[in-house]
């Protein structure tokens, strides 16, 4: 499971805003051990301040998924990770995230995100493939 969530390029990030009302949105991540990191980075959004920073200030638990789909169905596989996730603003941590992000994605080296970085430090790991 970690070697496939490690190499994945995108994740579902799942969390609850303050009315209680899911939200699941892309992210690309990085993971570091048991922690994995997000930035909100320079592409467009909706709005200056992305209502996943609101959901993770307001119910710090999220779930998360990443998997691989392929018309080839023996390739197929999931992994669902939860934990808890905090906002980071603030430096050194908030470039330390950054780092990690950059170390995956030429983007991140390019353009590094202006945004706050999410840290999600996990607590459950649960994963299916077709063929392990």
């Amino acid at each position: 499971m970690r070697r496939r969530v490690a190499a994945a390029r995108v994740a579902r990030l799942a969390s609850v805003d303050p009315a209680g009302r899911l939200h699941v949105v892309p992210i690309c991540f990085a993971l570091d051990g048991e922690t994995l990191v997000s930035a909100v980075d320079a592409k467009p959004k909706a709005s200056a301040r992305p209502q996943r920073l609101l959901n993770v200030r307001a119910s710090p638990d999220v779930a998360l998924l990443v998997d691989e789909y392929d018309e080839d169905w023996s390739r197929l596989w999931w992994v669902r990770l939860r934990g808890r996730a905090r906002v980071v603003e603030e430096e050194p941590e908030r470039e330390d995230a950054l780092a990690l992000l950059a170390a995956k994605y030429p983007q991140y080296r390019d353009e590094p995100p202006p945004g706050p970085a999410i840290v999600v430090e996990l607590t459950e790991w649960r994963g299916w493939a077709a063929v392990p």
